[in-house]
């Protein structure tokens, strides 16, 4: 229906045409006003008795003059914008619209391996995140539970999903640092968390993942004899909670980071990766060992596409801080499928020629 709008211009070109003076002189007094309408309106004046004796020859009569031309009344204007409005919602369009979501529980995985006392990021890698994850507790709907997984050699709960937001941040504020990175169970133990009664066994899938490798068996990932209720859910589509991965992006422990996220996307939870660090990395000196720690970006930005997530990089701890505010603002927004918007032109084009025809009430006392 947008073949609709091209009698659009036509509309405009017939009412301009018609509103010149001399060719319909009432909707012309109305577009312009009875002043301008009167005077061009006036009768040519004529000879007067008392010239013809004066022996004066009396002015010839004006010759054909050009109609006027005088640009439409804001009135007229706003009447035009509505009715393109309105012949525009004839094709009912389609819009993506960013709506609040129904947010329940968020969980965030914080590394705690060795190389998160780096200082490329200072006054290092591990308290620029907890300064950035204070922050982002702080800015969520009081509603919203959230909760913490510590992740270094192995994974750990350091706070349940809870409202209290005190008790999160006693959690974060003494993270001890250990050896070793396993992402994937962070992921995997976050995930547990989120749905305990998917049948999920984080603690069975981290042994075996530490255990002689098993050949792929293409199973599901959850305990026996319990079947999830959720797997295989198109990925994202959870809207209800979120994982937030906050790490420099180095595993060597633990099981496989893509399985882990496959196994979140199976479930429809997204997982949001921030990668404190930069590329270039600083060396870490212990126990006379050096050694150069960089932040890896391949595995956050692909655990973030599997899930339909999203992939920060943080360099800096103020950098970090405006991360952690917009990733609370897009963890809360939901962008929509195709939503039609006929509605809104059609309320937009009422609402227009409702104030054009108050424009003319005032200036003309009358509503068309």
């Amino acid at each position: 229906m947008l073949w609709a709008l091209l009698a659009w211009p036509l509309m405009v070109a017939v009412y301009l045409w018609l509103t010149r003076a001399g060719r319909w002189p009432s909707l012309h007094l109305q577009v312009h006003g009875p002043a301008i309408a009167g005077a061009q309106a006036s009768p040519t004046r004529t000879p007067t008795l008392d010239a013809s004796l004066d022996g004066k020859s009396a002015p010839a009569p004006a010759g054909p003059q050009r109609r006027a031309w005088r640009w439409p009344s804001f009135a007229a204007v706003v009447w035009g914008l509505g009715l393109a409005a309105a012949l525009l919602a004839l094709a009912r369009p389609q819009a993506v619209l960013l709506l609040p979501s129904r947010l329940d529980t968020v969980m965030l995985a914080i590394d705690t391996s060795g190389s998160m006392r780096a200082t490329d990021v200072l006054p290092s890698r591990l308290e620029a995140a907890q300064a950035a994850v204070r922050t982002f507790i702080e800015e969520q709907p009081v509603q919203v539970k959230v909760g913490i997984v510590t992740l270094s050699g192995t994974a750990s709960v350091a706070q349940a999903p809870t409202t209290q937001r005190d008790e999160l941040f006693r959690a974060i504020e003494n993270l001890p640092l250990q050896r070793g990175s396993a992402l994937g169970s962070g992921i995997v133990v976050a995930l547990a968390n989120l749905l305990p009664g998917s049948g999920i066994d984080p603690e069975k899938i981290i042994m075996e993942a530490d255990g002689p490798p098993k050949p792929d068996t293409g199973r599901a990932l959850v305990a026996p004899g319990q079947a999830s209720n959720q797997v295989n859910l198109s990925p994202g589509s959870n809207k209800a909670m979120a994982i937030v991965l906050i790490t420099d992006g180095q595993s060597n422990m633990g099981p496989d980071v893509m399985k882990m996220a496959q196994l979140a996307a199976d479930h429809g939870v997204r997982v949001y990766t921030v990668g404190v660090g930069t590329p270039e990395g600083v060396v870490l000196r212990a126990q006379g060992m050096s050694m150069r720690v960089r932040l890896d970006e391949t595995v956050l930005k692909k655990v973030a596409e599997v899930t339909e997530g999203n992939y920060y990089r943080a360099s800096d701890a103020q950098q970090l801080l405006e991360v952690y505010r917009q990733l609370g603002t897009t963890i809360r927004l939901e962008k929509h499928q195709l939503t039609e918007v006929t509605a809104v032109l059609l309320a937009l084009a009422m609402l227009l020629v409702l104030c054009g025809s108050l424009i003319n009430l005032r200036r003309h006392a009358r509503v068309l």
